[in-house]
């Protein structure tokens, strides 16, 4: 028996927009169209769909005013809204988001990227409405769910990593080497007894995880200089070296709307920090030596290794790992803490091994 596909409304005035997007989305979803606002609201009293896709610049009703009239109805107001638009200035996307929107995607739009994004925000959906149902039923159900809720997030965070890697073309799984590399230093620190007064008050499970959102700032570098296949260019990189704020600032509207603080102030700091440099100069903030949280310096030497040794960037060749090392060793007192170069140097044949299991 095969499940019943989401149901999906696209709301755009232009026909050839919105076939683009039957085609797009027609094979994983129920895509029903629609060619105004107005349209769209009148629909809604009568079948709620599991998401809304809306253009912005519409006449007769726009899209701030069409999805401003759904959110004041409690029948479909927490239907999430994904807006398709033109306008890329950061003024009319956080007008879209404090309307109630859920997510805002540039046209003309990748595909691959559009259906990452609706997973993304039907995943969230999905774990809103298991919570609810929880709290009805909490006392005979906590135990059963506690599972479910902690797959659920590891869902979500999984697709939100994946969702960066899309976006970025060159980096395919980064992020689950970085934190094997990570797990491998954060190993040998405990076993060392290396700040052992910090590492013994971290939970390492959330460590390891909230590590997978230190690239999730990307999500607002533009495409056309993020999936770039050659060298970047002086301003290029500037706004690249952007993606540490922005990964600060999604996170900390994150935290807004959630009690889990622990897990999240570790992604944070992950995100904000992973591109400090031990001498100070470093970016976003140029912090220096131990004015840069550990986690941050540890997650650095991942991954500064990864980008050497990988080999799925078009605009270089993987580098042996002797000559990563040798980076690295000439990187002390540099980039990355003195003490913490020594640590790796005591497990790179792990980091070999394990180089070697992904790109053998």
């Amino acid at each position: 028996m095969t499940s019943k596909r989401k149901v999906i409304y696209l709301v755009d005035d232009e026909d050839i927009n919105l076939e683009i997007g039957k085609i797009a989305l027609g094979e994983s979803y129920q895509v029903v169209t629609f060619n105004s606002g107005k349209k769209l609201l009148e629909m809604l009293e009568k079948e709620v769909p599991d998401l809304v896709l809306l253009d912005v610049e519409m006449p007769q009703m726009n899209g701030y005013e069409t999805v401003k009239a759904m959110k004041e109805d409690r029948k479909h107001d927490r239907v999430p809204v994904i807006f398709l638009t033109a306008k890329s200035d950061i003024k009319s996307e956080m007008e879209g988001l404090s309307l109630g929107a859920t997510d805002y995607i540039y046209k003309p739009f990748s595909p691959p990227l559009l259906q990452k994004r609706i997973e993304v925000q039907l995943l969230i959906k999905e774990q809103k409405e298991e919570l609810a149902h929880m709290n009805e039923h909490l006392q005979e159900m906590v135990d059963k769910k506690t599972q479910t809720v902690a797959e659920l997030k590891n869902a979500v965070l999984k697709t939100m990593s994946e969702l960066v890697e899309i976006r970025d073309g060159t980096t395919g799984g980064h992020i689950d080497r970085t934190q094997s590399y990570l797990r491998i230093l954060i190993d040998a620190l405990y076993e060392q007894k290396l700040y052992e007064e910090i590492v013994d008050t971290w939970d390492m499970e959330l460590i390891f995880q909230s590590a997978q959102l230190h690239d999730v700032g990307k999500i607002a570098i533009n495409d056309e200089i993020l999936r770039k296949p050659g060298k970047l260019t002086a301003e290029e990189f500037a706004e690249i070296k952007k993606h540490t704020s922005f990964g600060e600032q999604v996170i900390e509207k994150i935290m807004e709307n959630t009690k889990e603080k622990e897990f999240l102030e570790n992604a944070k700091i992950f995100a904000a920090s992973h591109h400090e440099k031990w001498d100070g100069t470093g970016y976003p903030r140029g912090l220096k030596e131990e004015e840069i949280p550990l986690q941050g310096r540890l997650l650095a030497i991942a991954d500064v290794y990864d980008a050497l040794v990988s080999s799925d960037r078009p605009y270089k060749e993987a580098f042996s790992h002797e000559k990563a090392v040798a980076i690295i060793i000439d990187s002390k007192g540099k980039n990355f803490e003195p003490k913490l170069v020594d640590l790796f140097l005591s497990v790179e044949d792990k980091f070999n091994q394990l180089a070697d299991g992904f790109w053998g």
